[in-house]
């Protein structure tokens, strides 16, 4: 009898271990706080979970897994089964999807920006790059053009971004430091303490990184309509991981993926909507840069940048001119369908 409840006793603890190694706990690693930024990855995790009953779930940490600029290292060595990172942190691991931080592509909104980014994300030389990294690229972070806030007065010609101090990485550094600026690429956790210690006198973000990071509060004006581009960061997954779901878990993982899009399109556009209060209320001045600065800033960074770029990732073996033309292609689709 004792031989029989101990075979009992141990068939019910199997049975409830089995059914805890069913279910799948996922380690996701972003930084600074929630913010429009990542409520894709919110988004994202709460529709799992609902689609797996519990079954499938994630924890988004916020800087308690990694630094930012180490996120891809982490997801190669599956630290973590998904992390968001920008392009520019390291462009040298993640060459190909750095064509879309190049300057003035002519990206208009939000939509435009998910199309081209989702239409690099597939192509079969990209996915191999990031393969080099056991990872996935799932969905975009997209964000809308940069704009850059600064301190003292207003620089709203070409000769004042000459000697300028600005926080800008990627494409957009080089977009600047062809006129003349000297960027830095300090993270984004970091702009704030630049901006206050005067390591920088200007920062350039995306409205909602302004907010979050601070820099706003330091802000004595604002560019509306300089535009230059923006930043890339992808959320990726590990290889490994996302191989080792379930069809079913796989399935409430990528079906997913539009909805968060579409949550976070959503929510930033009622960001942008509150932006013009933010600035009245913190008395930060909107500066507009001419449409005669605007064109003499294109001359000097669009195209020498861009055919750089192109000669640089051909010179590696790697089809620059190729997806810069599926970018432009995808944009003048995109901007048709509108």
């Amino acid at each position: 009898m004792q031989r029989l409840l101990g075979l009992g006793l141990t068939t019910a603890l199997g049975l409830v271990f089995a059914g805890e190694a069913v279910a799948t706990e996922w380690n996701v690693s972003v930084w600074g706080k929630r913010r429009a930024f990542t409520e894709h990855i919110e988004k994202l995790a709460e529709l799992v979970a609902e689609k797996t009953d519990g079954e499938f779930t994630m924890n988004v940490s916020y800087g308690g897994l990694s630094k930012n600029r180490e996120n891809l290292d982490g997801i190669s060595i599956g630290a973590f089964e998904m992390a968001q990172f920008c392009a520019g942190y390291h462009p040298d691991k993640n060459r190909l999807i750095t064509v879309l931080e190049l300057p003035f592509l002519g990206v208009e909104n939000l939509d435009q920006e998910v199309a081209v980014s989702h239409a690099v994300y597939d192509h079969p030389a990209v996915q191999e790059e990031m393969a080099q990294w056991n990872a996935k690229l799932l969905m975009t972070s997209p964000m809308p053009q940069y704009n850059i806030v600064g301190t003292g007065e207003p620089r709203d010609s070409l000769e004042d971004f000459e000697g300028m101090r600005v926080r800008a990485t990627g494409g957009l550094g080089e977009a600047f430091e062809a006129v003349g600026a000297v960027p830095t690429s300090v993270t984004a956790t970091e702009a704030y303490q630049a901006m206050e210690s005067g390591v920088v006198d200007t920062v350039a973000f995306a409205q909602h990184a302004h907010l979050s990071f601070g820099t706003i509060n330091q802000a004595d004006w604002w560019t509306a309509n300089l535009n230059p581009g923006t930043v890339n960061c992808p959320v990726v997954v590990n290889i490994d991981a996302y191989e080792g779901l379930s069809d079913a878990e796989r399935e409430a993982l990528d079906s997913s993926v539009p909805e968060a899009i579409d949550h976070y399109l959503a929510n930033y556009a009622e960001l942008l909507k509150r932006w013009d209060e933010v600035l009245a209320e913190k008395e930060v001045e909107k500066v507009t840069i001419s449409e005669e600065e605007l064109a003499a800033f294109r001359e000097k960074a669009a195209d020498p940048i861009r055919q750089q770029w192109i000669e640089d990732i051909e010179g590696q073996g790697l089809p620059g001119q190729e997806l810069y033309d599926l970018v432009s292609s995808t944009l003048e689709e995109a901007k048709a369908s509108n």
